[in-house]
C-alpha cells in the first residue's frame, strides 16, 4: 500500500531534489530554503525554524512560514515551539551532572531514593528508567491525559495500583512514569525543584534566555502555537485541542515534556554540551548517549530510524553517520552526528510533520553522501543491490539480484526495505526505476499484497492503468481487507 506500511527511514520524497551535482558540491544556503520549504509546502507545516552546528557555532539560523496562522503572524528565530519530549534529553543531563558530582550512579535501583515503591518496582534502576526498559505502568490514561487530573501524589497512587507491563529489561516501550520519578530524584539529590535545577544547570549555562518550562495554559510570548491537518475534514488545519496533541503538562510531569524553545537556544544548548560546560567529563556523555541492551542482547527503540535509545536520548545506531536524535511530539527533532561535526535542529508548529524523517537530508548539504538520491540510509546489501543496477541497469533487477544473491553470503533484500526505496525512486522522479524494484519485490515476496499494491501505484503513477489494475486486484485477492486496492480497482475500472 503506498505510504502506510514505509518505516519512518524510508518515507517518501515527494519532491524533486536539487540537481546531484550541486547537492554534491555546496552548502548554498539557498538551497537548503529551497528543501526546507518544498517539505514544508508538501507536508502543510505553517512555521518550521531551523538551526545548524558545525565547528562549535550556528552556521544557519532561519526561520519559515507563519507562526500564527490565525493572525497571519510570521515565524521568526524569537518564535517559541513547544519541544515536547526533547525534554527528556535534559533530564538525561541532569542526571550525569549529578552522576558527576557523585550523588548517584545510573546503576543505580530507583528504590534508593525514592521510599514506598511498589515490590515489583524495587530492582529497577535510573538507568532502565531513563532508557524505557523499566516495565513500569505508564502514568498516562487511555486518553493520553496524565493521571491524577494534576495532583502528583493522585497521580502515583494511581500508577502504583498498576501492574508492570513486562520484565525489566525485556524490550523497548515508551514510558512516562520513569520521568516523573527522575524528576522526583533530581529534586531530593539538587536541593531544589527540577525544573529550577534544569533552568540553573542548563538553560542559564548555555545562554538559552528564550528557553522556559510551560504549557497550553500559559501565556507565552511569542508561541508558534501546535497545529494538526485533520484528513477527515478535507485536510483542514486546526488548533490542537485536548485529546489531539494540547499540551497540559502538570508541573511534576515536566521532565517527561514541558520544554518550549527556540532552535537557536537549542543549537546553543548543543554546543555547551559539546563544548564541556554541561558536563565536565567525556565518559559522562558517552555513558549517556549509549543505548540500552534488552535482556536479548538487543537494542529496542521507536522505529528502524530512531532504533535505540540511551538516558533520555533517542539513538540512530548504524554504521554510517549514526547520531543521537531526540524527537518530540511529532513535530521536532534534534540530531547530532556523533562522527560528524555537525548538529541539526528543526523544530515546527504541525503535529505529523515529523522532522526526523527528513533531518538526514539537510545533513547531506553539509555531507553530500548523505542525500538520499546517493543511497544515504540503505542496508549494505541494498547497496550493493544498487550499485548493481546502476552498472547493469534497472530494467535487470530481477537477474542481477538472483546472481548476487548466489554470489554474496547472507544477502538480504528484505521486502519492507525495497519498498521504501521504490517510493523514494519515485520521489526522485525515477518511475522506471521505482517499478523495476517493485517488480522484484514481487517476485522475491509473491505473497505479500502489500507488494502487489505497492506496484500497482507505481505503474498506475506512470499512466499503466491496465498493469496498475492487476496488480491492485492481486494484492486484493492476497488481502481482502485492503480498502487501498478495492477503492484503486473501482477509479480505474470506471
Amino acid at each position: 500500500m503506498n505510504l502506510k506500511y514505509i518505516t519512518s527511514a524510508f518515507l517518501i520524497t515527494l519532491i524533486s531534489l536539487p540537481s546531484l551535482s550541486r547537492a554534491q558540491n555546496t552548502t548554498d544556503p539557498d538551497s537548503i530554503d529551497v528543501f526546507v520549504k518544498n517539505k514544508m509546502q508538501q507536508k502543510r507545516i505553517p512555521a518550521l525554524q531551523l538551526a545548524v552546528v558545525r565547528q562549535g557555532k550556528i552556521v544557519k539560523l532561519k526561520s519559515y512560514g507563519i507562526a500564527n496562522p490565525e493572525n497571519n503572524i510570521a515565524a521568526t528565530n524569537e518564535s517559541i515551539f513547544s519541544i515536547n519530549s526533547i525534554t527528556k534529553a535534559f533530564v538525561g543531563v541532569a542526571v550525569m551532572q549529578l552522576a558527576e558530582e557523585g550523588k548517584l550512579k545510573v546503576s543505580d535501583r530507583v528504590s534508593a531514593y525514592i521510599d514506598s515503591l511498589p515490590a515489583a518496582w524495587q530492582q529497577i534502576t535510573i538507568q532502565q528508567v531513563l532508557t524505557h526498559t523499566s516495565g513500569l505502568p505508564d502514568i498516562l490514561d487511555e486518553t493520553e491525559q496524565v493521571m491524577g487530573n494534576g495532583d502528583e501524589q493522585a497521580a502515583m497512587k494511581q500508577v502504583k495500583a498498576l501492574s508492570l507491563e513486562f520484565k525489566t529489561g525485556e524490550k523497548f516501550a515508551y514510558n512516562q512514569t520513569g520521568y516523573v520519578l527522575m524528576g522526583q530524584i533530581i529534586t531530593k539529590l539538587s536541593g531544589m525543584h527540577f525544573t529550577k535545577f534544569i533552568e540553573e544547570r542548563q538553560f542559564k549555562v548555555a545562554g538559552m534566555k528564550l528557553t522556559r518550562f510551560g504549557d497550553s495554559f500559559d501565556i507565552i510570548p511569542n508561541s508558534a502555537g501546535a497545529y494538526t491537518n485533520v484528513r477527515h475534514v478535507g485536510n483542514r488545519l486546526i488548533r490542537n485541542r485536548p485529546g489531539v496533541g494540547y499540551m497540559q503538562f502538570p508541573e511534576f510531569f515536566r521532565t517527561a515534556a514541558g520544554i518550549l524553545s527556540t532552535a537557536g537556544d537549542m543549537a546553543n544548548w548543543i554546543i555547551a554540551l559539546k563544548s564541556g560546560q554541561l558536563l565536565k567529563q567525556e565518559a559522562s556523555i558517552q555513558t549517556m548517549w549509549q543505548p540500552a541492551i534488552l535482556n536479548n542482547g538487543k537494542i529496542g527503540g521507536f522505529n528502524q530510524l530512531t532504533n535505540g535509545y540511551a538516558l533520555g536520548w533517542p539513538t540512530v545506531t548504524r554504521e554510517e553517520h549514526p547520531a543521537v536524535g531526540p524527537v518530540g511530539g511529532g513535530r521536532n527533532a534534534v540530531f547530532i552526528y556523533v562522527k560528524d561535526d555537525l548538529s541539526i535542529v528543526v523544530l515546527s508548529n504541525l503535529m505529523g510533520a515529523n522532522p526526523e524523517q527528513f533531518v538526514d537530508e539537510i545533513a547531506g548539504y553539509y555531507i553530500p553522501e548523505m542525500h538520499e538520491i546517493n543511497g544515504f540510509g540503505l542496508s549494505p546489501s541494498v547497496k550493493k543491490l544498487r550499485a548493481e543496477l546502476i552498472k547493469q541497469g534497472f530494467n535487470k533487477a530481477v537477474p542481477v539480484a538472483a546472481q548476487l544473491k548466489k554470489q554474496t553470503k547472507n544477502l538480504e533484500l528484505p521486502e519492507g526495505e525495497l519498498n521504501g526505496w521504490g517510493y523514494q525512486l519515485l520521489g526522485q522522479k525515477k518511475p522506471a526505476e521505482a517499478v523495476a524494484i517493485f517488480k522484484l519485490n514481487i517476485v522475491l515476496y509473491p505473497k505479500s499484497a502489500n507488494a502487489y499494491d505497492s506496484l500497482g501505484e507505481a505503474l498506475e503513477i506512470t499512466g499503466n492503468n491496465k498493469e496498475s489494475l492487476l496488480n491492485y486486484q492481486k494484492s486484493l485477492d492476497l488481502n481482502p481487507g485492503n480498502k487501498n486496492a478495492a477503492e484503486k480497482i473501482k477509479a480505474l475500472s470506471n
